[in-house]
Parts: structure tokens; C-alpha cells; sequence
């Protein structure tokens, strides 16, 4: 979230170039990118992930491993939950909870919805929301202590992600809203699937802490820290799924 699976060619390519032998597939979530709008007026991560399988039974995959980020890990942590027969292993990039009051102002303020502006403030709302994003967590608090440490993304791909969001404006929240309430630390214990937490460098804090908590949670979990070099991310993802290649 908020865009598409554009974004995740690099990774893809690297996991390709460090041995993965598989097939590599990345869906947009649905109400993202150039995918379908939810049917759901208000859609839990149960539907994203249904909607995952449906995606794999059209398509003849009976089982897959699981990568996904933020939005995505909840996505996939549900499915191997949902979906243990379809489930080969779940890595997991960045997934946590967040504390009641947090969580309040997040779903009140994090994805607001915002209707086309015959002055185009829409437009400006839209580059400035990603913007934002790469500065602060939560975005909309502004404060040196939500300060992140990653850097600014070049102008063109700002760009290529405000685009994603205009295409979507009138959806793009519900992935957002689904992910903000989903429940994460309650439904790992049911995860049976191999499972690797990611702890990259230049992660939220927040996020990283968090991988101690699910590791004493998850029936099969083991946890990576990831340097910032180019490829480490998909590296250790490529080792990891060796090991549990049938």
C-alpha cells in the first residue's frame, strides 16, 4: 500500500539473480495499483487474503511461498493461517501492533478519504501523502520523534507513486484500514507455516521490536537481520526458501 506491484521489480529481479528457481508472482492488493475495488465496503485482511486465493485458483498454483511487506505480511500472515494446505513458508517484512490509543488515531487520520477538487487540491494532497510517508510514521504527526531514518525517494518515483494513488483515490484506504485493524499478534500462534521475520536496518524501531514478540508467538518462526546493501533483503529470502524447496 498505497501502490502497485510496480514497486516490487527490483525485488523480484534480485531474488531471481541470488538462485530462486520459481516461478515470482506479485498481485496488486485489490483496491491498489491497477487491481479491482473490494467488493467489501469495509474489507478485514481475511478478504485480502481470500482474494489471494482466489487469484492462485484461477491460475493452477496449488501452493506458494508467501513474501509481503507491512500491508502484505499481514495479507500473508492470514492466509498460511486460512490457507495452510496452500502455504509452503510466509516471510514477513515489517509487521506488528500497534497500542489502542495509536491505533485510534492512525484509522482516524491515516487514510482519509479525499474526493476530486475543482482546484486540483486533491492532486497536491496526493504527492504530498507519499511525501510525507517517507518522513514520518504515522505520517500525519510531524514530530522529531516520528522522524524515520530511510531516505527521501528520488522525485520520479514519488511521482510514479502519487500516480497509484490518484488511480485509486476512491479505494485506496481500505487496505490500509483492514491492516490497522487486523490482529496480527492474536493470529500468529495459529500460523503453522515456516516462518521468517526480516529485521532490515532503516526499518520503523517499532516494527524491528516487534520481531522478538512474534518469534516467541509463531510455532516456526525464525528471524534475519538485513544489512542495506543491494540484494541482502532478497538474499536471505532466496536461502530461506531453499531450504524448504519440495
Amino acid at each position: 500500500s498505497p501502490a502497485s506491484s510496480w514497486f516490487m521489480q527490483t525485488m523480484m529481479q534480485e531474488l531471481a539473480a541470488a538462485g530462486f528457481r520459481g516461478s515470482i508472482l506479485a498481485p496488486d492488493t485489490l483496491g491498489n495499483g491497477d487491481s479491482d475495488v473490494p467488493s467489501e465496503e469495509e474489507p478485514d485482511i481475511a478478504y485480502f487474503a481470500d482474494s489471494l486465493n482466489r487469484m492462485m485458483t484461477e491460475l493452477g498454483i496449488e501452493k506458494a511461498h508467501l513474501y509481503g511487506t507491512h500491508t502484505g505480511a499481514r495479507i500473508a500472515c492470514e492466509f498460511g493461517i486460512v490457507f495452510p494446505e496452500k502455504t509452503s513458508t510466509v516471510t514477513l517484512d515489517g509487521i506488528t501492533e500497534y497500542e489502542d490509543d495509536l491505533r485510534e488515531q492512525i484509522l482516524a487520520n491515516y487514510a482519509p478519504k479525499v474526493e476530486p477538487d475543482e482546484y486540483g487540491r486533491h492532486l497536491i494532497w496526493a504527492f504530498n501523502f507519499c511525501r510525507d510517508q517517507a518522513l514520518y510514521f504515522p505520517h500525519f504527526q510531524k514530530a522529531p520523534q516520528n522522524r524515520l531514518s530511510v531516505p527521501m525517494p528520488p522525485p520520479e518515483i514519488l511521482h510514479r507513486i502519487t500516480l497509484d494513488v490518484l488511480k485509486s483515490l476512491d479505494s485506496y484506504s481500505k487496505p490500509y484500514l483492514a491492516a490497522f485493524n487486523y490482529r496480527a499478534f492474536d493470529r500468529m500462534p495459529q500460523l503453522d507455516a515456516p516462518t521468517l521475520l526480516l529485521k532490515p536496518e532503516g526499518e520503523l524501531a517499532k516494527l524491528n521490536a516487534a520481531v522478538e514478540t512474534a518469534l516467541k508467538l509463531l510455532p516456526h518462526g525464525q528471524a534475519a537481520s538485513i544489512a542495506p546493501e543491494p540484494g541482502q533483503k532478497a538474499s536471505t529470502i532466496a536461502a530461506f526458501l531453499q531450504k524448504h524447496m519440495r
